[in-house]
């Protein structure tokens, strides 16, 4: 009599961005399936932007998912079959399900888990969202960040560069109009001079290899009650650094970006987690951070 065989195919995944060579998520992806109980791979891809349609077509949607990471949070949407409801609101997808119809035919959808990455490392952290809160950059994250703060009940003060100043006032407008008051203002970052609750990193300033670089002064510093900073490497950006050495309490990107990734893990295999493997896990992501 013969047995029937059952021949279960490793699931794969993988990050998409540009340039890529720092990131962690491999790392964290696969502890994250190894607690679940999933056996599955996880590649990263650095894809040009001017690549990305056709690196999509050839490459990424053979995957069972795939995370977007800088600079392709906005440019991937039109590439999407849907997308959920909240990377709707914010206009960014971090995240995207591969659904495989058949051999040749599949279907796309984006999600944004930045958002409750955001919440969650907040609220690991003891830091309140509450009042003003200071956005510097307003791309795919600084968006995730204004809406959620938005929806929180804070005022947002958005800080750009000169020649950015028209998108960002753009996106103001969005955020008003979709909220019913002015809860949003844009400023130009050397011109600012308010106090802010939470100010918030939303750029790439600061990240590896440009550690030394802090994408506003002093004062703005000094005139926040916390400061968060999406950056999660290095560890401890000149931001996170001045900061805290002012007695602010300060958090780096970290936590946040070992919750999104779980939530999508979620998303993909409707795995869950306990805070206290999330919160080791984020420990094991700065080890591992300082032997590269």
């Amino acid at each position: 009599m013969l047995k029937e065989v059952v021949v279960m195919i490793k699931k794969k995944y993988g990050v998409v961005g540009h340039p890529i060579g720092h990131t962690l998520s491999p790392f964290i992806h696969k502890r994250l399936m190894e607690l679940s109980g999933i056996d599955g791979e996880y590649g990263v891809y650095d894809v040009a932007p001017d690549e990305l349609d056709e690196r999509f077509k050839d490459t990424l949607s053979a995957l069972d998912g795939f995370n977007v990471t800088i600079p392709h949070k906005q440019a991937i949407i039109h590439l999407m079959n849907s997308t959920d409801e909240t990377a709707k609101l914010y206009g960014s997808v971090n995240t995207v399900h591969i659904t495989r119809l058949n051999d040749r035919e599949y279907t796309s959808k984006g999600y944004t888990t930045d958002g409750i990455g955001f919440l969650s490392a907040l609220k690991t952290a003891g830091i309140s969202l509450q009042g003003n809160v200071t956005i510097a950059g307003c791309g795919g994250v600084g968006r995730v960040f204004a809406n959620t703060c938005a929806k929180e009940g804070c005022k947002l003060n958005i800080l750009e560069t000169a020649a950015s100043l028209e998108a960002a006032e753009k996106f103001a407008e969005e955020l008003n109009k979709r909220f019913g008051s002015e809860i949003a203002s844009v400023y130009e970052t050397a011109c600012f001079d308010g106090e802010s609750d939470l100010f918030i990193n939303a750029t790439p300033v600061g990240m590896y290899p440009n550690v030394n670089n802090c994408v506003v002064g002093d004062k703005i510093i000094e005139k926040s009650k916390a400061v968060f900073d999406a950056v999660y490497n290095p560890a401890q950006t000149l931001l996170v650094s001045k900061a805290k050495g002012m007695g602010i309490k300060a958090l780096s990107g970290m936590t946040m970006l070992v919750y999104q990734a779980a939530a999508a893990q979620t998303i993909w295999n409707g795995s869950q987690f306990d805070n206290k493997d999330i919160e080791q896990l984020a420990e094991d992501c700065y080890k591992e951070l300082a032997c590269r």
